[in-house]
């Protein structure tokens, strides 16, 4: 079953919608969408990094998205102002990696592939680590996903529960990283936070608690991966562009529910 293509692609899909649904939903709560951003563009140095060094891409792109986080969440404890570190290091964090691409030497790729993904080229072994990954982004935002709530909810009711709210961050971060590196291949580092985002945003309304957000979040991403694919199969447009205006437009659906419930 696994040899036909858009059954990989769907699979593919599927897995990023499960593991990015909780985690966008503590994306919105949090608004950390630049945050995400810049995690995403580091991908790209990522790239670069694992061609030079002859390493598999999803080793590269993690080691530089956490490197990438824990360098904004260390220069935002300095006192810097949070939007102009994000600003800085994603623009430059996506510069770097698009020109150190080019001195890799014996190496021609299309970096297309890389920025706005190439879901119809996943091959089994892309399968087997996109879902391993999602796999243990879900385990761990299951595992820890009351106290990262309370370190959403209010960081000093987590401090009175014995918890650390910078232990959550972190917690947060790693997955953020490990969605970014196994998302590059599916969406791309320019559509990663867009696939975050959109399917928790258009749960939102829908949702009448947190777990419930993340559950609605997941089948709107999956709903939206599949819609997607579908649509570049029989518009013959690009699939991980086509899988974002899907999400794109049910988050539009939803939004005008509940304009009418009001």
């Amino acid at each position: 079953m696994l040899d036909d293509f858009l059954v990989r692609a769907a699979l593919a899909g599927l897995g990023l919608a499960l593991a990015a649904a909780p985690l966008g939903c503590f994306v919105a709560w949090r608004r950390m969408a630049y945050f995400g951003d810049a995690t995403a563009h580091a991908a790209i140095l990522g790239v670069a990094l694992s061609l030079a060094l002859s390493l598999p891409v999803v080793i590269g792109t993690m080691v530089v998205a956490l490197l990438m986080a824990f360098l904004v969440g260390s220069l935002t404890d300095r006192g810097l102002a949070m939007d102009t570190v994000l600003g800085v290091l994603a623009h430059s964090a996506l510069a770097l990696g698009l020109v150190a691409v080019t001195f890799v030497p014996g190496v021609r790729l299309d970096l297309s592939a890389y920025l706005f993904g190439d879901i119809l080229a996943v091959t089994k072994v892309d399968l087997a680590v996109i879902w391993a990954g999602a796999g243990a982004v879900i385990a761990l935002i299951a595992w820890r996903w009351q106290a990262l709530l309370t370190a959403t909810v209010s960081p000093d009711l987590a401090y009175a529960s014995g918890l650390d709210p910078r232990r959550e961050q972190r917690i947060l971060t790693l997955a953020l990283a490990l969605t970014v590196a196994v998302a590059i291949k599916v969406v791309g580092a320019l559509l990663v936070s867009a696939m975050l985002l959109i399917p928790a945003a258009a749960a939102r309304p829908l949702a009448r608690s947190p777990e419930g957000m993340a559950l609605i979040a997941a089948g709107i991403g999956a709903m939206a991966a599949l819609s997607g694919l579908w649509g570049a199969f029989l518009l013959d447009t690009p699939a991980g562009p086509s899988m974002i205006s899907a999400a794109a437009l049910l988050f539009a659906a939803t939004s005008a529910v509940r304009l009418l419930k009001k």
